[in-house]
């Protein structure tokens, strides 16, 4: 299997685990389903491909202490706060990456493509600012809809805003990309 579709497969499998969970169990039982889905979906991703990456760790965390604090405390409002605290720590670390002129989204991006230094700035500012949006757009729609709005919100909003985002960035990756220069011949 294509290792790009599989990191997909292993990063929205347990989201769908939650959104069809929830719509049997309701959002206590989707949430454990959640934890265990997260836990399972980053054994196989290692037992594949023989490490992991420091995001879908750093999301299972969140997962585990905000759906242990929602099962705990028998209180929605930590898993849906989860996806607040992701995205406004995502843009938050891109953002202040850069005043200690670090790129992390090339760290993500750079197998990808490779761009100019300018190009790589704008875009950590673009995706940086992006993620602290969602971050206030979960906010907005988790406080002020009901409970099934926000987990149809969450896997069918949140998912093609950010495919959406990508595909907006299409051109300015064409504009700032580096040409790879020409091999030499014998």
């Amino acid at each position: 299997m294509n290792p790009q579709i599989r990191r997909l497969l292993l990063d929205l499998g347990p989201l769908l685990v939650f959104f069809a969970g929830f719509k049997f169990l309701g959002i206590f039982g989707a949430t454990a389903l959640f934890m265990a889905a997260i836990l399972v979906a980053l054994a196989v991703g290692y037992w594949l491909e023989r490490k992991i990456s420091p995001m879908p760790v750093f999301t299972a965390v969140l997962v585990l202490i905000f759906g242990g604090l929602t099962l705990y405390l028998k209180n929605d409002m930590f898993i849906k706060m989860k996806p607040t605290v992701l995205y406004a720590f995502f843009g938050a670390t891109l953002i202040t990456g850069l005043s200690f002129n670090r790129l992390f989204i090339k760290y993500v991006f750079a197998q990808a493509f490779d761009l100019t230094e300018t190009g790589w700035r704008q875009l950590t500012w673009r995706w940086g600012l992006f993620f602290l949006a969602l971050a206030v757009l979960n906010e907005a729609v988790w406080r002020n809809f009901p409970t099934d709005t926000w987990v149809s919100f969450k896997v069918w909003g949140i998912l093609p805003l950010i495919f959406l985002f990508a595909l907006a960035q299409t051109r300015f990756l064409m504009k700032h990309h580096v040409e790879p220069p020409p091999v030499a011949g014998p």
